[in-house]
Order: structure tokens, then sequence, then C-alpha cells
């Protein structure tokens, strides 16, 4: 296994990014790309400061000192050769329970010129269904009367833009890494309807000093079992109490567009761009759209790991077919984007038995996957009269997941839908198959108003039920 350390001076490297959220995906993410930029001598100005502020955070915050914040992300290849790599790119750690005034104070500091974020969609406060910033939560409400220690993110940032206002006025940049679309403009509108709630002055400040740019970004991070420490230290050779692991495919791609100024992330491969809409277009309907269309199909047929259903060639022609022949013509390819690779990588990292993925995982939820990284595309195929044989496979098969909960293999499963309403239960319940075309994640699609859409259906939905959704998928792959 080789083994990547960095060269550069940890102890001359001072903090111009505070990071809120060191998780996993941040820690083999930001950071590598970061550890790679501070090898340039001219950029060790921009060291990461990470903060962590629940109770929960308290075992990576004490392993990561223990250590000098220091770990290992080992880099898993598809073509099964790993590389360990030394992270150096932290430099500080505040866990704002323990310290809630570093968190503060440091976020005022002058030497930090960008605020990144990953604190997951939910972090961001959104209602679900308007969009909307949920000022009502109590423990919003409490922040929003300023009269104590702060216990949200929103009033962490808000307390210490005040007196980075009140002490030297100096504009700052509020990055969301976190895995969702447009996630710059999600940042800014929970921020700033939390500020302007607070305190308006700071609202007319936060207007002219602060900007938040949208980005993308992608690497299959998994989680970390106490097996995984074992193991990874084992092929590595350290002692390492956090270590991570993530596939060898990594992108980032950022809209240039900070107020006070940023590292030379590009001599690292992160892309910047002018908006990056074209980015997000082509991961949502190729990534994530067949993440999905894999799930619920691969579940059916058995499988529990993303890189055994890839095993099925199938599988994966279904999985390829969707991509050439329903998604190419819809998702214009980025600047210097091959899509052609593209394709091809995306069907090589779900493969990778080194990061294997739990199709369960990819099944999670389907309520709100479906909206996001189906349904656009799915609108735009019926009203051009293309061929929707896929897509309506899948929906049927997403019927059957949640209504009869048994696998062609005759193995009994449990769903997880958290937003699931009892009015979609009846529809997934009714004795007639097409009820279901009426579920919350199909709104606004009107595939009912399509005969041939229907008819298709109902057939797969029937076929699926008398021959198992193997034998069906089979039937449908060119």
């Amino acid at each position: 296994m080789n083994t990547i350390s960095y060269h550069y001076d940890a102890k001359k490297i001072t903090s111009g990014i505070l990071h809120i959220g060191v998780g996993n995906f941040h820690r083999a993410h930001q950071q590598f790309y970061t550890n790679i930029l501070l090898e340039s001598e001219d950029q060790r100005q921009w060291g990461i400061c990470g903060v962590c502020l629940l109770p929960s955070d308290e075992k990576i915050v004490r392993n990561l000192r223990a250590q000098n914040l220091e770990y290992s992300l080992t880099v898993c290849g598809r073509n099964g050769t790993d590389e360990v790599h030394q992270i150096g790119s932290l430099r500080e750690l505040i866990w704002g329970i323990e310290d809630p005034e570093a968190v503060i104070n440091k976020i005022a500091d002058p030497s930090i010129r960008i605020i990144t974020l990953t604190i997951t969609e939910g972090g961001y406060n959104l209602d679900k269904e308007t969009g909307e910033f949920m000022t009502k939560d109590e423990k919003i409400q409490q922040d929003l009367k300023n009269t104590g220690i702060p216990s949200t993110v929103f009033g962490f940032v808000a307390e210490g833009l005040r007196r980075r206002k009140a002490k030297n006025g100096e504009g700052i940049t509020i990055l969301s890494c976190d895995n969702l679309q447009h996630n710059g403009n999600t940042a800014k509108r929970a921020f700033t309807t939390f500020i302007e709630a607070q305190d308006k002055d700071l609202a007319v400040w936060v207007k002219d000093h602060v900007t938040f740019p949208n980005s993308m970004v992608d690497r299959i991070t998994p989680a970390v079992s106490p097996e995984d420490v074992e193991r990874l230290n084992r092929k590595s050779g350290m002692t390492d109490l956090a270590p991570v692991y993530c596939e060898d495919f990594a992108q980032w791609v950022i809209e240039d567009h900070f107020a006070a100024g940023r590292p030379a992330w590009e001599r690292a491969g992160v892309e910047f761009t002018d908006d990056v809409t074209a980015f997000e277009n082509m991961k949502l309907s190729l990534l994530n759209a067949s993440h999905t269309l894999l799930s619920y199909p691969s579940f059916l047929m058995g499988y529990r790991r993303v890189d055994e259903a890839m095993e099925d060639q199938n599988v994966v022609k279904f999985v390829r077919n969707f991509m050439d022949t329903d998604i190419t013509p819809l998702v214009p390819a980025p600047a210097n984007t091959d899509l052609e690779e593209y394709k091809k990588t995306l069907i090589e990292r779900f493969a990778n038995h080194s990061v294997s993925d739990q199709v369960s995982r990819l099944c999670f939820d389907g309520i709100s996957k479906f909206p996001v990284y189906i349904i656009p595309n799915l609108i735009t195929m019926i009203k051009a009269g293309m061929d929707v044989t896929r897509v309506t496979f899948l929906m049927a098969s997403y019927k059957h997941y949640l209504k009869y909960k048994t696998d062609d293999r005759g193995q009994s499963y449990e769903t997880a839908e958290p937003w699931l309403t009892a009015e979609d239960q009846k529809l997934i319940d009714a004795e007639d198959p097409a009820a279901f075309l009426d579920l919350s994640a199909f709104k606004g699609a009107d595939v009912k108003g399509s005969v041939k859409f229907v008819e298709l259906y109902r057939d797969f939905a029937e076929k699926i039920k008398n021959q198992g959704a193997g034998p069906v998928l089979k039937s449908i792959i060119k």
C-alpha cells in the first residue's frame, strides 16, 4: 500500500477557513483538497479550523486531539490499489459545547475569510414542503432572543458576524459543502432569514459583506465502523483513532464568488465556474438518478450491496441504457466535461468493492428522491414522446417494494420512508395499482395523463408481482 505524507511544516500553517461539521465527508473531501494545496508555499494561510457544535461530536474531537489533529485517509482505487494520505490541513479544532466563546471569536477573527459547512440538508432548518426557514423551532426561538450562549449554527454564525462587523467590518464567504442542489442559495436563505429576524442592522451588513457561492460536491465516503478502524489501521500499519476511507473519485465545483479572497484550490483539482447548474444537473440526472434507478429493482432481486448488484450484467445494462438513451439527450455536458467518460466512471464507481454501499441506503426516503432525481426528466420524456420503459419499470418496482415487502428470494424486509403520509399509504395499499401514480412524490408529473405510460406501468406492476423483478428487468434489456 502506498502511503503519501505531507511535506509542509504544519506548525507554520495558519487558519484562513473555519469549517463547521468535521464529519467523514469533510475529512475525505475538503481536507483532502486543502492538504494537497498546502504543499504550495504561497497558500499556507489557508489551513482549516474545525468547529463541532453537537454533544455527539465529543468522540471525534477527543480522538483527533489525541493525535495532534492529524489522521489517515485511505483512498480506495477501482483497480484494487489503495493509497493512504496523511492529512495535516486541520490545524485547530474547537468544540462549541466545551468553549462556545472560542467559536464566536474565531468567526470574528479577520484571518478567517471563509466559513464552510457540512451540516446535512436537515441542518438548514427549511420546511420540506415550502422551503421556508422554520423560525418557530424552539432552539431557533431561543437564539433569536440572543440572550445567552447560542445553541444553533445560526446563532453562532450571527453572533460571530456581529462581532466581526463591530471589530473590523471585513467581509467573509459562507460556502456550503453539503450534497444538495444549489446549496449556496439554501445557505443564504437560512442564514439571512435568521439574521433578519434577529438583528436588522446586521442583516444590512451581511447583504453587502457576505457571499454564498453554490458548489457541487461528489465523493463516496462510507461510515467508519469499529471494525473498519481495525481494518484500515491493519492495512496502513498506523494507529489512528479517527481514520477515514473513500473512493478514488472526487469532484468539487464552486462558483467563483468570494468576498475576501480564496485558496487556489484549482491547483488541487477543484473546478471554478460562474454557474454550477450544468454540473448539478449532470450529477442529479446521471449519478443520483441512476442510484435510484438501480436501487429498488436490485433490492427486489435480493441484492443488498451496490457492488454486488453491479456484478449482475443485466443491472449494468439496465443502468447504462438509462444513462445513454433516456438521460444523455436531456443533459448538456458542462464545459470541458467528457460525458461518455463520466458515465463510464460512474459504472466503475458503483462497482467499487472497496467502498461498497448498501442498497437499502439508496432505497431510503424515496418520497424525497423521486421529485428531485426522476420526475423532472420523466415529465420531459413524456412530453417529447420518448421511450419511458426503464423509468416506468422503476416506478412499478418502487410500488412493489413499498407494498409487498418481500423480495424475489422470499426474504421479507422493512422499508424506511420518514415522509410517507397517511394518504400515500392508502394509495400504496389500494387494489388498483394505478392509484400509486397519485403518490405525493409524483406531484406535478401528471403521469396518469399519458395512457401509454399507465398501460405500461400496469403491465410491469402485474409482471413483477407474478414473475419477480429480476425476470422482468431481463426482458427489457437491450
